[in-house]
């Protein structure tokens, strides 16, 4: 998918949701664990429910490959139903990949070619030749960790560097690399703040910004300080909407959840 169709895809449904599909077998409803296949059952209905509402679906993998090879092949079947009936919709494997050129180049294949995501999340720690392999692949997208909103964060990612944040200086590094159109990033909702900074470096890539709803990040704070003239935000919420109810009526429940912030958005682009 290009970065066009994405935007198309904004404009049409006024909505820059993403939702986050990261399955935990303890937390779907009881009934569905009868299913053949309960992790692609709670998944296509959630999809079916909410695809309307939201731009892009992000399944984690380490929800899936917690359970083997019943939970790949459940990712497996999830990505498959996603192409086939909503091929609109941009689709991130959240996988935080990242290794020398011949690792990331394998995992690159698994994720674009068999698999056949839109994109996937990658750790840029190990340098360019870790993320390159990702980038030469045409019409597919790699998601940059930038800004995360985890405790940990202010370990690496915030300490100055020659009077230069770290995570300032691995944007504006990636920028220099071969492909780097191909280019989104990961930054956390609960650091609204760095927003306006970050788009200094790269006012027109794509954030993709984890962290609204159940961790505490705010809508209008973030999209003040980091939307773009192409909107230029997919804003994850995973627990707030799939796991809105655990009763019968969940896919109800979660488009319900999903249609609020939506409609949050809409109003935004307005």
């Amino acid at each position: 998918m290009t970065k066009d169709q994405l935007i198309a895809q904004i404009k049409k449904k006024k909505s820059f949701l993403c939702i986050g599909l990261d399955i935990d077998l303890n937390k779907i409803p009881h009934h569905l664990l009868k299913e053949e296949d309960p992790i692609f059952a709670f998944n296509k209905a959630i999809i079916d429910a909410t695809h309307q509402l939201c731009v892009a679906y992000k399944p984690n993998t380490a929800f899936y490959e917690a359970y083997g090879l019943k939970g790949w092949k459940a990712l497996e079947k999830t990505i498959q139903y996603l192409n086939k009936n909503y091929p609109e919709i941009f689709t991130i494997a959240d996988a935080k990949r990242g290794d020398i050129g011949n690792t990331s180049s394998r995992y690159a294949k698994a994720f674009f070619e068999d698999l056949a995501f839109d994109s996937i999340t990658v750790a840029p720690y190990m340098g360019k030749d870790s993320v390159e392999p990702f980038l030469a692949f045409e019409g597919k997208h790699t998601i940059l960790l930038a800004l995360t909103s985890n405790d940990g964060s202010s370990d690496f990612q915030t300490k100055s560097v020659d009077g230069k944040e770290l995570y300032k200086r691995v944007i504006e590094t990636s920028k220099t690399w071969k492909n780097s159109k191909n280019l989104m990033y990961v930054v956390g909702a609960t650091k609204a703040e760095y927003f306006a900074d970050i788009r200094q470096i790269v006012p027109d890539s794509f954030l993709l910004v984890p962290g609204v709803g159940a961790q505490g990040g705010n809508l209008q704070e973030v999209c003040k300080y980091g939307m773009n003239k192409n909107v230029g935000l997919l804003i994850n919420s995973s627990r707030g909407i799939i796991y809105a109810s655990n009763d019968l009526d969940f896919a109800q429940a979660s488009a319900k959840k999903a249609r609020v912030l939506q409609q949050q958005m809409a109003d935004i682009l307005s």
